[in-house]
């Protein structure tokens, strides 16, 4: 009887050695073999009245009978495990130490299992934001007080997510595998430059289907940062005259489009590059601020959104009605950030004039509902300024520190770039 055949498969028979078969498998018997050859070679110097070649079975020693069978179990074995490398492992973009872009690594990482509310999503876009730079540098210090004071505990970056969904949880109601889905992760969390994660379903809505997975990942953070400003801290009401201070990047882009969708006449600030881009998406009026101050030019705003935070609080009172509220959801330096947010509330009268720091943006799937409407009604159409894969992260992120991105820049892997 012929064994069957094992072609150029190495098998991890012991840690001293490994076959790769070419010829018939066979059980190999006992004390007279003197000689293996490492990979890529054939056995000799097997006794050949050992061989499973029709020799009775009492010629070969009882401890080595089955070893054939063993040797195509080793085989099988070595196969599921090379498979499971495959199926287990990702590449994702991670950092050991905080630092600049130079910090960030593309490395082959256990890929993440959904638990029972969660959703594995195979990652075609994402895209980067400023708390993934003020993370990665653990800058200013008090963002180590999430990550870890030395060094990251999360090594991971990345918060907005589009995808395809790969698997689910068993509590997993609303999304089944083949689903394409976008959406955010908590900020402790973070996880989206790789080519999977695991998102809670709550954290996720379908997306929508005549948008690119590069655009719906370029939504959600920025999304939720201008419209939680406007609505909850800035109270919009339809007929008010809103300004965007920083109207021109990732968040006020957004800015501008969702207070035009509350019925309300926009002022948008920006440089003189950007004047036409920020027209373009809904600005009733465009400020320079090369050559104008907007605190100083004797407009008065109902609302000011402020996605820079490059101004004092008198500034802000300037340009604000009797009872305008300003928003502040950027901030440009220490100094700034602690008067905007202690001197703030203290000079903000009530029935009057208020500035303050807006709260941390909170992902939820009720405004991402929202948001995806708007996205469907275009009313909002994400404004992206570059993309970049996955293995360009560290350039993408520089890029974004230097404050000029027009939109959003979105990070895109390189074998899922379809829609």
């Amino acid at each position: 009887m012929r064994v069957p055949s094992v072609k150029d498969v190495p098998v991890l028979m012991n840690p001293r050695f490994v076959l790769t078969f070419g010829t018939p498998l066979v059980a190999l018997a006992g004390p007279r073999i003197n000689l293996f050859k490492t990979a890529g070679r054939s056995m000799r110097g097997v006794d050949r009245r050992c061989l499973k070649t029709g020799v009775p079975s009492h010629v070969r020693q009882p401890c080595y009978r089955h070893l054939e069978e063993r040797l195509l179990m080793d085989h099988v074995s070595a196969r599921a495990v090379g498979g499971k490398k495959e199926e287990t492992h990702m590449r994702a973009v991670v950092y050991h130490t905080y630092g600049s872009p130079d910090v960030l690594k593309l490395e082959e990482v256990q890929k993440p299992v959904p638990q029972d509310d969660e959703v594995l999503v195979k990652i075609h876009a994402a895209s980067a934001n400023p708390a993934d730079w003020h993370t990665m540098r653990g800058a200013p210090f008090l963002a180590r007080l999430v990550n870890g004071l030395f060094k990251p505990k999360n090594p991971k970056l990345g918060v907005d997510v589009a995808g395809r969904v790969e698997a689910v949880g068993r509590n997993v109601t609303r999304f089944q595998v083949g689903d394409d889905v976008f959406g955010s992760m908590p900020l402790n969390e973070m996880g989206s430059f790789a080519e999977y994660v695991c998102a809670k379903e709550d954290a996720l809505v379908l997306k929508p289907t005549k948008m690119t997975f590069e655009q719906a990942a370029a939504v959600p953070v920025a999304a939720f940062t201008a419209l939680q400003g406007l609505r909850d801290k800035g109270q919009i009401r339809q007929g008010q005259k809103v300004l965007i201070n920083g109207a021109s990047g990732g968040v006020g882009t957004f800015a501008v489009q969702i207070a035009k969708s509350f019925g309300t006449e926009v002022t948008g600030v920006c440089s003189t590059r950007n004047l036409d881009m920020v027209r373009s998406i809904g600005a009733d009026q465009v400020i320079d601020y090369t050559r104008e101050d907007f605190t100083n030019n004797g407009q008065q705003y109902d609302l000011i959104f402020d996605a820079v935070g490059n101004r004092s609080i008198s500034d802000y009172k300037r340009a604000l009605s009797p009872t305008g509220i300003c928003a502040i959801a950027g901030f440009t330096n220490l100094r700034l950030l602690f008067e905007h947010m202690i001197l703030g509330p203290r000079r903000s009268k009530a029935g009057g004039k208020q500035v303050g720091l807006m709260e941390t943006a909170k992902a939820n799937q009720k405004d991402l509902v929202f948001i995806k409407e708007l996205l469907e009604s275009g009313k909002v159409v994400p404004v992206i300024d570059k993309s970049y894969p996955l293995s360009e992260t560290a350039e993408a992120i520089r890029y974004l520190e230097t404050g000029h991105a027009k939109g959003k820049v979105v990070i895109t892997l390189e074998q899922n770039n379809n829609t």
